[in-house]
């Protein structure tokens, strides 16, 4: 690589190391490495960095490291061009914020922020420095979900009236979310915003609209110390990785997965952080089943449900117009595979006999539209390359080498962030106070403007 291509490369610099951040660190390593530069790098678990920095023999150079605290300086001292943040949710808007101040431009991981006054802080510097932030939401790039949408788009269904939508993450995905961070709302938001907020850009972009109000019900009905002694669930280890008897299939073993090791279990003596807490334990404020109707500017409405717990992982979407339906069903995991000891099975390749995804492409996905007083017809859907079906290659492409030619607008910014985290803010204060919320009655600053939510 001559100098002039490496003097032309973007400066990034990375905040948080774990397992989210692994794709882009792949990316900077080998297909976009001649545009982009790791540049400076921070965690506050100095050992993950030295895993990320040699998982599968990757190449990132010498990235200087940082103290997250000394965000601003670094971004000034290694001319930083872009900061890549995967750390915690509630952590976004500070790091958001500070980094757009100190002359950077921001790619985050979804969700953008979890509180009313995150939103607003970002939307001021956004304002303030007239910079950028791009929300990297994957789902858009599968070519499912964008084949719903060109067909959406198309009028092939006519004026959308309603969609059903539901999702349903499995006793492996599920569970993952009640054994770490997450299972603590003020630290995620609930799954309303870390994992629905993915659906919910999902639904405002097929339909081209702008979510207004929002009423939801739900609760923690089958993880946590309370359900489980209702079904009869008492002794428990505290964590997954032990030999304890009482492990079972919702037990977590680090040190069955080379990258759950060498990320999490080798590096809590840095910490303390353990990854793998059991899911029936107390202290988890987060909801395992959650229903919501969403109506649409335009007159539309969406009725969701999400459920942490099924047998197997995937969504059905739904979608009713003036000219017919169209009906999105994608299985992405057809069960949950265990080992002889009954445990769950973290590299599906160790049982070939169970189908299971291989993080490429569903075990199952059809597209029908049926026209009224016409017959039901599949339409194709085009084969993907990368994990989450076939989106995270294209996604990466765009975050790393800018806009690409796109009729259906994948790309996302900090406006399509606040518009899906707004329908999660505004579930979380119906789950409050058993009402329904106007979004426009959130306290978003001019980000509701800016937004389109006013």
């Amino acid at each position: 690589m001559g100098d002039a291509q490496v003097s032309s490369r973007l400066r990034y610099g990375l905040l948080g190391a774990g397992s989210r951040a692994q794709m882009y660190l792949t990316a900077i390593a080998g297909p976009h490495a001649e545009v982009a530069e790791l540049a400076a790098w921070a965690d506050t678990n100095p050992g993950r960095l030295e895993f990320s920095q040699e998982w599968e023999g990757r190449s990132l150079g010498s990235p200087v490291r940082f103290d997250p605290s000394e965000l601003t300086a670094a971004i000034t001292e290694h001319k930083l061009d872009r900061v890549i943040i995967t750390t915690p949710d509630f952590t976004h808007a500070d790091y958001i914020v500070e980094a757009l101040e100190a002359g950077a431009d921001v790619v985050v991981e979804k969700p953008l922020t979890t509180t009313e006054e995150g939103v607003k802080r970002i939307a001021e510097a956004v304002e303030r420095t007239g910079r950028n932030v791009v929300v990297t939401f994957n789902y858009r790039y599968s070519p499912r979900n964008w084949a719903l949408k060109k067909l959406i788009s198309e009028g092939e269904i006519g004026e959308v009236t309603a969609v059903h939508f539901e999702w349903l993450l499995d006793t492996a995905h599920g569970a993952d979310y009640f054994r770490r961070w997450h299972r603590e709302k003020d630290k995620s938001g609930g799954l309303l915003i870390h994992k629905a907020s993915h659906h919910f850009d999902l639904v405002n972009w097929w339909l081209g609209d702008v979510p207004t109000k929002v009423y939801a019900s739900g609760g923690l009905r089958f993880y946590g110390a309370e359900n489980a002694r209702a079904r009869g669930i008492t002794e428990r280890p505290e964590r997954g990785t032990t030999d304890h008897p009482a492990r079972d299939a919702f037990s977590l073993d680090l040190r069955t997965d080379p990258v759950f090791k060498g990320l999490y279990y080798d590096q809590e003596h840095h910490d303390g952080y353990l990854r793998d807490r059991d899911v029936f334990d107390e202290g988890i404020t987060i909801e395992d089943n959650m229903s919501l109707v969403v109506d649409y500017r335009r007159g539309s409405s969406m009725a969701y449900t999400l459920s942490a717990h099924g047998p197997w992982e995937g969504y059905t979407v739904y979608v009713n117009g003036t000219k017919g339906r169209a009906e999105l069903t994608v299985v992405e995991r057809g069960a949950v595979a265990l080992d002889d000891e009954g445990y769950v099975v973290v590299d599906p390749s160790a049982r070939p006999d169970v189908v299971v995804d291989d993080g490429a492409r569903p075990v199952s996905e059809k597209l029908l539209v049926q026209k009224q007083f016409e017959s039901a017809v599949e339409v194709p859907i085009p084969e993907g390359v990368g994990a989450h079906g076939g989106a995270d290659d294209d996604l990466l492409r765009e975050v790393f080498r800018g806009p690409q030619e796109d009729p259906l607008g994948r790309a996302a910014g900090w406006p399509d962030g606040v518009r899906a985290v707004a329908v999660g803010l505004a579930g979380n204060t119906s789950l409050e106070t058993g009402n329904a919320v106007r979004i426009n009655d959130l306290d978003l600053g001019v980000a509701a403007g800016l937004s389109g939510l006013e």
